[in-house]
């Protein structure tokens, strides 16, 4: 499990998770299909990925495509993942040379062998990377993350002849898609929808949460920046009391 006191005096959270909405609103305000609020949507991702670095944010998770995402339109689902494509392919040396490593999480069974390997080749060429950690969160849900990790630990555990009862927290992080990474200190949505949509539940468990009214294409450095000073405003407990005043409240 992150040792969250390690961040407990920083104004800047370590890890950020993003969920990027608004791209099909933000083309219907202009009159455009939705493939259009898509396109727009990449250009914020980079300037996503380029103000993480700038801010001095060691963690970004980006949710590109969920799991639930194949149920719509055939023609905006094939948009979508050209779109993934196009980034990783024009992108990908820029982001190594900014010292970006990448991670895709999400489930990868029945993917097409193009997208696995355009993911496979991502994370290779980026492993040695260390400026930031960009996790894009692609055919992903936060509950399939944690079955497929209870499905590893109790694999393990079977061929180990480890009891089951003995699972701490700290091995359902480590079998997660992000393990070894701290849990998100923010978590960010845009288009002022108020929900997690299957996001890192386990991860984002003390997780401050910022709801921003602008839609994804709009988001930019200056947005990120009232995010994380929304997120130096609050007190993090944990759970716990920050002093002896708290007690009697």
């Amino acid at each position: 499990m992150a040792d969250d006191s390690q961040n407990r005096d920083t104004m800047t959270p370590r890890h950020v998770g993003i969920i990027m909405d608004g791209n099909g609103r933000w083309a219907a305000a202009r009159h455009k299909p939705r493939g259009f609020g898509h396109k727009a949507g990449v250009d914020a991702v980079r300037k996503a990925v380029r103000a993480a670095s700038e801010l001095g944010i060691s963690h970004l998770t980006l949710y590109a495509f969920s799991s639930e995402n194949w149920s719509r339109p055939q023609r905006e689902v094939r948009d979508l993942l050209g779109l993934m494509k196009l980034f990783i392919t024009r992108d990908l040396a820029e982001l190594c040379a900014n010292g970006v490593r990448i991670r895709i999480i999400g489930s990868r069974t029945d993917l097409s062998p193009d997208i696995l390997g355009l993911m496979e080749t991502a994370e290779f060429r980026s492993r040695d990377n260390s400026v930031l950690n960009l996790n894009i969160a692609f055919n992903y849900g936060g509950r399939d993350e944690i079955r497929r990790a209870f499905a590893r630990l109790a694999a393990e555990f079977a061929q180990k002849g480890r009891d089951p009862g003995t699972i701490t927290e700290a091995d359902i992080c480590g079998a997660l898609d992000t393990g070894g990474q701290p849990d998100p200190d923010l978590l960010i949505r845009t288009s002022g929808e108020m929900r997690l949509s299957n996001f890192m539940l386990w991860q984002s468990a003390y997780s401050e949460l910022v709801f921003l009214p602008c839609m994804w294409p709009d988001f930019d450095k200056s947005w990120m920046e009232q995010a994380i000073e929304e997120y130096a405003s609050r007190t993090r407990r944990f759970g716990g009391v920050e002093d002896a005043k708290d007690i009697a409240l």
